[in-house]
C-alpha cells in the first residue's frame, strides 16, 4: 500500500492471540506504523484497503488460517430501507440531532459507562476511566465527530464516526439502556448513511463484519453493502 507513489507504510503483524469474535480461533493483524502521522485523506485511503481505526491503531485482520473477518461499508446512494429500517426511521424522526467535537464531556461519559454496564458487563472496556474512553474513540489527526441524538433536553445516544474525503466511517455507537425499545444502534446508522448521503460522500464504513457472528452479522442487513475481499470491493448477501 502506498500514501503517495513514492511513499511506502510501513506495517507490522501482531503476535497470534486468542480471537475475541470466533471461540477457538487464533487472530493476527496487520497494524500501521504509530509513528505514521494520521490525516483525514491518508486514513480514507487506508479504510479503502480495509484497514479500521481503533483509537490511534489502524489494523487490519491477517490471521493465518481465517479469512471470516470482512471490512464491511454501505454505498451510500445505492442503499435502500428494508421494512423494519423504515419503521425505525420514523420512529426516531423526533430525536434532534448535535454534532459535537472530541473534547471530555461528563454527560457523554456518564453514558458511555450506563451502556457498557449493560451491554458488556463481562468486558475488559467495562469501567473505564476518561483517559480510556477518549484515548479508543479518538486520535490525533482525525476529523472525529461525536454525533449526538437527544430527546428534548435528554441525551439518549451518541454515534462516534471518523470524517473522511470519501466517507464517514462509524467508530463506534453507545445509547441509553433504559430506551433500548428505540433500535438507537439501527437508527445510528441509518442516520449515518443519510447524512454521508446529504455531504454527497460516497460510503459509510461499519468496521469489520464476520457471517457467523451475531454481534457482528447485523451489518450486513444495510443493503447493498460492500466486503473487502481479496484486496478489491465487492458486493456481499447476509
Amino acid at each position: 500500500m502506498t500514501q503517495q507513489p513514492d511513499h511506502t507504510i510501513r506495517c507490522h503483524t501482531t503476535v497470534p492471540f486468542d480471537c475475541s469474535y470466533l471461540p477457538g480461533y487464533t487472530a493476527s493483524n496487520l497494524v500501521i506504523d504509530q509513528d505514521l502521522t494520521l490525516n483525514p485523506p491518508l486514513l480514507g485511503a487506508l479504510l479503502n484497503n480495509g484497514f479500521r481505526r481503533s483509537g490511534g491503531h489502524v489494523y487490519r485482520p491477517q490471521c493465518p488460517n481465517c479469512q471470516q473477518c470482512i471490512s464491511i461499508r454501505v454505498p451510500v446512494n445505492r442503499f435502500k430501507f428494508d421494512r423494519s429500517q423504515r419503521r425505525n426511521w420514523r420512529l426516531n424522526q423526533s430525536l434532534q440531532h448535535i454534532a459535537t467535537a472530541t473534547e471530555f464531556r461528563d454527560e457523554q461519559f456518564e453514558l458511555y459507562q450506563r451502556y457498557l454496564a449493560a451491554r458488556h458487563q463481562d468486558s475488559e472496556m467495562n469501567h473505564p476511566i476518561p483517559a480510556d474512553y477518549i484515548g479508543f474513540l479518538t486520535a490525533p489527526g482525525v476529523n472525529t465527530v461525536f454525533h449526538e441524538f437527544r430527546q428534548q433536553d435528554k441525551l439518549l445516544a451518541i454515534a462516534v464516526a471518523d470524517h473522511t474525503p470519501n466517507g464517514l466511517s462509524a467508530v463506534y455507537t453507545f445509547f441509553d439502556p433504559d430506551f433500548d425499545h428505540l433500535g438507537l444502534g439501527t437508527y445510528a446508522i441509518l442516520w449515518l448513511i443519510q447524512h454521508t448521503r446529504d455531504l454527497g460522500l460516497p460510503w459509510v464504513y461499519l468496521g469489520y463484519w464476520i457471517k457467523d457472528c451475531r454481534k457482528m452479522s447485523y451489518k450486513s442487513r444495510f443493503t447493498p453493502c460492500e466486503g473487502y475481499i481479496d484486496n478489491d470491493w465487492r458486493q456481499i448477501k447476509s
